[in-house]
């Protein structure tokens, strides 16, 4: 008989829905728990030490009660400080999410990518790193967005911004370097990829907006290996660290394919 994986996914909160979504499509034989730190929401705001701290805590007690095969960091600002930590303290594979900065530069056309992320992601080394490492000769602009992330929780928990307010937060993406346009959009966030209707119709012009969760899937499997799928597809439930889910957020999650959000300490 086949045995269920257990597949823990993380985030500060609603955006690792994007990530779950994928990861689901490839592996629907697992049973997944999302776990929302909605509770620190946003994760920008806080000191790396405060966060890292926070984030390992958090994460030791959800292995100890759920006891998953894998865990997914679906948030760039928690992998990008809190990763080392977390693969130093617990023996389990981790694959956290970074700006998708190579596969941008290297399918770009007119050598000009811009990378949309929250301001503490654009600033950090980690990212500039990247940009070092894999843009080669394109241009790569960073775009510092305080609001978004909130922009996308509102959009799913039904109270959406205006398409004016929205495009105020991306316009800075879109360069003319005397004809040389942006054409690639990388969304370091994975609550952005919630807004990507809106954000491609609201686009100055058209380009390509990338996002991560379908190579983190793919990431997932291979860590995993094939093997033998249950016949009836998995569970999935979410855990929300404040306790208190807005109701609102039942619909919108049971869209995913998630069952009723409980609160943290519930089995």
């Amino acid at each position: 008989m086949a045995t269920r994986e257990t597949i823990l996914i993380f985030d500060s909160g609603l955006g690792g829905l994007t990530v779950f979504r994928e990861v689901a499509a490839v592996r629907p034989g697992a049973d997944y728990v999302y776990v929302a730190d909605d509770a620190a929401f946003p994760y920008g705001s806080m000191a790396d030490e405060t966060l890292a701290a926070r984030v390992v805590a958090l994460v030791g007690e959800f292995l100890v009660t759920l006891r998953p095969d894998i865990v997914v960091i679906a948030c760039n600002t928690a992998s990008t400080i809190a990763l080392p930590a977390l693969r130093k303290a617990f023996p389990i594979v981790f694959v956290g999410t970074v700006p998708a900065i190579k596969p941008a530069c290297a399918s770009s056309r007119t050598k000009r990518v811009s990378v949309l992320g929250t301001e503490t992601t654009v600033t950090r080394e980690y990212t500039k790193a990247l940009i070092r490492d894999f843009a080669g000769d394109c241009q790569v602009t960073l775009v510092g967005s305080k609001k978004l992330a909130g922009y996308a929780e509102a959009e799913l928990a039904g109270a959406p911004v205006s398409d004016e307010t929205l495009a105020v937060e991306v316009a800075p993406c879109f360069r003319d370097d005397d004809g040389a346009r942006t054409d690639t959009v990388v969304l370091a966030c994975t609550h952005y990829p919630l807004l990507l209707d809106r954000l491609q119709r609201l686009a100055v012009w058209p380009v390509n907006f990338i996002d991560p969760a379908p190579a983190i899937a793919r990431r997932v499997v291979d860590l995993l290996g094939a093997g033998t799928a249950p016949p009836n597809r998995g569970t999935a439930r979410a855990i929300f660290t404040s306790g208190r889910p807005p109701k609102a957020l039942a619909t919108a999650l049971a869209g995913f394919g998630i069952r009723s959000p409980a609160a943290k300490n519930a089995e």
